[in-house]
């Protein structure tokens, strides 16, 4: 096991002190697509470069957007801002011009910093010409700007004197902006302090021992929680190799790429193991010691087809962008499926009722990770401190979840997401398994509408043509599920609206539904 990494108070200076304890001549520790390996060394260089020449362009405690791929650059301009004390607001590219446009305004952005050659690549050019009120700058032209003074502060100074050349900040302040999904409702800011999110490290690394022995492969993107953190935060405190790939939807190619660089750790979730398993060889994934799945429920098929296939068990886990994000995990040696593990070293839980829920409740969380508040849509960059029905300083998740004897945490679904049938509440992801289980290839997604009869009514969208509700009802028996989760109606849909991870953009499928 590697000894607990030193205590920092901000992202610079976590950065600092991993260059001071592995060496600045680490070739290799990180790599991305530009084709690119940095050092730590090479990491704390381009920090400090891009700190000092976005400060000549943003003011203090400004939020400024990030439009920028997977790649060592943005986690280096990440660090760089909020190292000059401004606040970095990572916009999602897959959200179009609407999501981005609502990222800017709920944060107050102004300024827009992105890479011409990424937007170009990614066929974002209409989308980002599209945005209105925030400038966008571009980083190839901010780097023809760093003259002879600004490379003799580099070189001469900063590099040697890093903590005494930028003002560095405080724990408490905001880190960066990253942003709720929206599949139910209108994206909200979520203010991450310093201090969550080297506390989230820290609980990471006091279950998982990773070090400068592991290489870690991230595809997941770094505007979402769980990209940053575990993808790329948690290596870099580590001293764990990265390899950085652009997007998690090349399912050829990044079992191919996990075989070739010998990664032994994988951050993914179910919707993209799923993909991985259909294209990979067994060879692929033959170096892989951990392979973690979040920000959805793992289906059952997706499990089964890794352990057979690959002689992999796959650990589930439990977050949310609010706690940034990692809450609860499964380990190699207490893996429990069915559930998301035990919650992290620090993190307390209440479980309060709901009317109609008799087994489990709504889950409330507090911890050292907890945001420091959002920005609501309806008061942009006002933040609104964590509070709930457990009090002060708590977090309602807005699942429904129960705590078993041994502690491990069952995530049953979305309060939003169950649908009152005959004075019943049904979680309508049940519906979503009783489907996978009979068409795993498929992709699915429940809504409730409302039915005069029975209160509300589940409706399945479907990309099977085939698919029944006989076909449904011979399932949920077998799996001994109730059939009141069977959807009244099926609807076939060529494909399903999907967010940057993966998952169902309800919120979107539901305005579709509507407006036909």
């Amino acid at each position: 096991m590697s000894a607990p990494a030193p205590v920092a108070d901000t992202l610079f200076q976590a950065l600092v002190a991993a260059t001071r304890r592995f060496g600045r001549r680490t070739p290799g520790r990180w790599e991305d697509a530009t084709p690119g390996r940095y050092s730590y060394g090479d990491l704390l260089k381009m920090t400090l470069a891009l700190a000092r020449l976005t400060a000549r362009l943003t003011q203090p405690d400004e939020h400024v957007g990030v439009l920028m791929p997977n790649v060592a650059a943005t986690v280096a301009l990440l660090i760089g801002l909020n190292a000059q004390r401004r606040v970095p607001c990572m916009l999602n590219y897959t959200a179009g011009t609407e999501g981005m446009q609502n990222a800017c305004r709920v944060a107050g952005v102004r300024t827009v910093i992105s890479s011409r050659a990424f937007v170009e690549k990614a066929q974002l050019t209409a989308q980002v010409e599209a945005l209105q009120g925030v400038r966008i700058v571009w980083l190839e032209d901010l780097r023809r700007t760093f003259g002879l003074a600004d490379k003799l502060w580099l070189i001469g100074y900063a590099l040697w004197f890093p903590e005494r050349a930028l003002p560095g900040g405080a724990p408490e302040d905001p880190a960066v902006v990253l942003y709720t999904s929206g599949t139910e409702g209108r994206p909200k800011g979520v203010v991450l302090s310093h201090r969550a999110l080297l506390a989230n490290v820290a609980q990471i690394l006091q279950i998982f021992p990773f070090g400068p022995q592991d290489r870690i492969f991230n595809c997941l993107p770094i505007f979402h929680s769980f990209g940053l953190t575990a993808g790329a935060l948690m290596p870099l405190v580590s001293g764990a190799r990265l390899v950085l790939y652009v997007s998690p939807l090349h399912y050829k190619e990044i079992p191919r790429l996990i075989r070739e660089k010998g990664c032994n750790t994988l951050f993914s979730t179910s919707t993209f193991l799923h993909h991985y398993a259909r294209y990979a060889q067994p060879e692929d994934f033959r170096s892989l010691r951990y392979v973690v799945a979040g920000a959805e429920k793992l289906a059952e098929t997706v499990r089964q087809t890794w352990r057979e296939r690959f002689g992999i068990d796959i650990l589930e886990g439990y977050g949310c962008t609010e706690l940034a994000p990692v809450v609860a995990v499964n380990l190699p040696d207490s893996n429990r499926p069915g559930t998301v593990g035990r919650l992290l070293p620090g993190i307390e839980a209440r479980i309060l009722p709901v009317e109609g829920i008799a087994q489990g409740g709504e889950l409330h969380l507090r911890g050292p990770n907890l945001m420091s508040g959002y920005y609501r849509p309806e008061a942009p960059a006002v933040l609104d401190p964590p509070h709930s029905a457990a009090g002060p300083g708590w977090h309602d998740t807005g699942d429904v979840a129960e705590l078993d004897a041994d502690g491990y945490l069952i995530i049953q679904g979305r309060l939003r997401r169950f649908a009152k049938v005959a004075g019943e509440q049904v979680c309508l992801d049940l519906t979503e398994a009783i489907a996978r289980a009979v068409s795993s290839e498929a992709q699915h997604a429940s809504l409730a509408e409302p039915d005069p009869g029975r209160g509300e009514a589940i409706v399945l969208y479907t990309t099977d043509a085939d698919l029944s509700r006989e076909r449904l009802a011979a399932a949920a028996r077998q799996l001994g599920l109730p059939e009141i989760a069977l959807p009244r109606r099926i609807i076939h849909r060529e494909s399903l609206p999907l967010l940057g991870t993966g998952k169902v953009d309800y919120r979107r499928l539901r305005g579709e539904a509507q407006s036909n």
